[in-house]
């Protein structure tokens, strides 16, 4: 386990999980906390060995409470990595798949934190809001971007413009939640997501994410479908290219080696 000052970070096999550790201000996020995050996403990023990420809140109250607000109102610096809230908020180019577990308030940024996972995993009393508007903010970290193209788009302004509190089931009924579970298993759950998730090769996973990602920003099906994906090319290119029909043909479990 690696510690930093706002985050716990810990390894488990291919499995990274990360733990915003800020209880005292239910998770929520100023400048150096966001510098940590990025150190920790780059690490992720560039190491090989790592397939896949959890982000979780300490506590069972908050997952985040988004910016730290007291932190700003009493002029602490207002700088942020370029790769955006948590770092990871305009994080563009990770191909590798994050897992959000929510286990309480995701507010503001904690909920844009939590938009720009690939997953979402909610526990029972788990709530999400873009409440920026009431306090004279807008939600500038992927909220007013993202939310609408996950749910519809009337069901995301409506969010948006009252700044209201969803709870965790009509989350997963809107369709930005993947699944809603008892606070306990909370943390089984995402990890049974994230084992399901590194049986398959990790460069089709990645190959997948970048393959949906940019060619949804294509202005039709056949333009996305003819495009050029480069983890598509790494993919065919690798040895788990061979290895994943030659473990079907012979009945075992693929050996991946994620190159």
């Amino acid at each position: 386990m690696a510690d930093y000052e706002f985050l716990k970070v810990e390894r488990d096999g291919k499995l990274t999980i990360i733990t915003i550790n800020r209880p005292e201000v239910y998770n929520a996020l100023h400048p150096p906390a966001h510098f940590e995050f990025d150190e920790v996403f780059n690490n992720f990023r560039d190491d090989p060995d790592q397939w896949i990420a959890i982000v979780t809140g300490a506590g069972d109250k908050a997952f985040s409470a988004g910016n730290d607000l007291k932190y700003q109102a009493a002029g602490g610096p207002r700088e942020r990595p370029d790769s955006g809230f948590a770092g990871l908020t305009s994080r563009f180019d990770l191909d590798k798949p994050v897992i959000a577990a929510v286990n309480g308030f995701a507010m503001g940024g904690g909920f844009e934190i939590a938009l720009a996972c690939d997953l979402i995993i909610a526990a029972e009393g788990a709530v999400f809001a873009l409440p920026e508007p009431r306090v004279g903010l807008a939600a500038l970290a992927g909220g007013l971007h993202r939310l609408p193209r996950f749910i519809p788009r009337k069901q995301a302004m409506g969010m948006i413009l009252t700044g209201r509190r969803v709870p965790a089931a009509e989350g997963k009924e809107l369709g930005f939640v993947n699944e809603v579970v008892p606070q306990a298993d909370l943390m089984a759950t995402a990890r049974s997501w994230a084992e399901q998730i590194m049986e398959c090769s990790p460069m089709s996973i990645r190959a997948s994410k970048q393959a949906v990602y940019a060619g949804l920003d294509k202005p039709s099906l056949q333009e996305a479908m003819l495009s050029d994906y480069p983890a598509v090319k790494a993919m065919r290119e690798s040895d788990d290219f061979v290895e994943g029909p030659k473990a079907f043909a012979e009945k075992r479990p693929p050996n991946w080696k994620g190159a």
